[in-house]
């Protein structure tokens, strides 16, 4: 099996940034396309930003500018780094990656998630 851990959550002053990541841990697996989500209190689940393996990159209107994903292979572990927060961006934030294992099936997982709180 394949799990995703998120990190780098936490309470931060409007303005501010924080730096999320979400690291996959197994064996015998690659990792293809991954993204962030997030899910504020009460409301449903959004897209904020997807990575291709090859790097092409995709942004939720509301974050574009602000926030930025990256990933390094090597390592199995994407990164959100969100800058200018806004009380808006309070979420639960939330990493999904495509999943190749043992050389052949693919199948999608998530991480439990990161808590971002965001002050007014």
């Amino acid at each position: 099996q394949v799990q995703l851990v998120e990190s780098g959550g936490g309470l931060v002053q409007a303005g501010g940034s924080l730096r999320l990541s979400c690291a996959a841990s197994g064996s015998m697996f690659s990792i293809n396309a991954m993204g962030w989500y997030r899910q504020p209190p009460g409301k449903q689940r959004e897209l904020v930003a997807t990575i291709t393996r090859s790097g092409s990159t995709n942004y939720a209107d509301s974050v574009k500018g602000r926030f930025t994903i990256s990933r390094d292979n090597a390592k199995n572990t994407v990164y959100l780094q969100m800058n200018s927060l806004k009380p808006e961006d309070t979420a639960v934030y939330r990493c999904n990656a495509g999943v190749t294992y043992n050389g052949g099936i693919r199948y999608e997982t998530w991480g439990q998630g990161t808590q971002v709180t965001v002050s007014s």
